[in-house]
């Protein structure tokens, strides 16, 4: 990872930051409403454990916005810090197709 750039933002940051504090929702409740083990948002929450479609489903719901939103933050992410791990790398072992190769 280059000096410049920011690290990834788990999506359980923006769980916690962006939906449960502004509205006052505590990780306990949420679990509870949503029907899951309250070590499965504190998890999230503390970008320990991902956002499986199944959570996607229940916080889409919960929150009345599309599971997707939820799984397009956890790719992202996931993309991110395999871009940072894996990008010296990639550059040594994988080369471009030509352009106007089949």
């Amino acid at each position: 990872m280059t000096d410049n750039k920011l690290p990834p933002i788990h999506p359980g940051e923006i769980l916690l930051e962006e939906f449960l504090n502004p509205m006052g929702i505590s990780q306990y409740r949420l679990a509870k409403d949503i029907s899951v083990p309250p070590r499965r948002i504190n998890e999230i929450v503390h970008g320990k454990r991902s956002i499986t479609a199944d959570t996607a489903l229940r916080l889409g719901r919960f929150f009345s916005i599309s599971a997707q939103f939820w799984l397009n933050l956890q790719t992202r992410y996931d993309l991110e810090v395999a871009e940072d791990l894996l990008s010296d790398r990639l550059d040594k072992e994988v080369q471009a197709l030509p352009v106007g190769v089949v």
